[in-house]
């Protein structure tokens, strides 16, 4: 998402099989060692046309909203299948927010209309998944990204902001002002 190379300590290949798949059918390239995997910068993406969520090994339905942040960079549209839930894409309008075209066709598909060019907003967070997401939208904007409501991603990823200023994120997390 931000042109970085990324390596992945203690990931293991063999789960991650489906993901890593769905990424290469993005453009996404990588290096893989017994005990690492390396992200390395896309030269181009271009969207597979689907994304869908199965049971594992399938991609996760958790993924789904990180593989929608990807689509927003891919070029083409990118059907994000929602299979299990309903009501999973309420981090589209925020995406709209940061200059996304995107459409949701029903509570379990939408369209993400790629490339866009994220610029920076005030968005909110609704749930964990789409917390995340939004960060990796933001990472990858210009501009300055507010994200409001960030709790909810620090249920699941608590310090998140000091991991990934760690890897050279530019990321701050400021005090709720009352």
């Amino acid at each position: 998402m931000t042109g970085s190379t990324l390596t992945v300590s203690g990931a293991r290949e063999e789960h991650l099989e489906a993901v890593l798949s769905k990424m290469r059918d993005f453009g996404v390239d990588f290096r893989i060692e017994s005990d690492r995997i390396t992200v390395l910068p896309a030269r181009k993406l271009i969207s597979p046309g689907k994304v869908k969520s199965e049971l594992y090994p399938g991609i996760p339905t958790d993924a789904l909203s990180l593989f929608a942040v990807l689509a927003t960079r891919a070029e083409g549209e990118t059907l994000i299948h929602e299979h299990f839930y309903e009501g999973r894409f309420n981090y589209i309008s925020e995406f709209e927010k940061m200059r996304v075209r995107a459409t949701v066709l029903n509570p379990h598909q939408a369209v993400i209309h790629g490339p866009a060019p994220l610029r920076g907003t005030t968005i909110k967070s609704f749930d964990l998944r789409a917390g995340a997401s939004l960060i990796i939208a933001a990472l990858a904007a210009q501009g300055v990204t507010t994200i409001e409501d960030i709790y909810q991603v620090d249920r699941g990823y608590e310090s998140i902001e000091k991991r990934l200023q760690k890897i050279g994120a530019q990321i701050v997390r400021m005090e709720k002002q009352s």
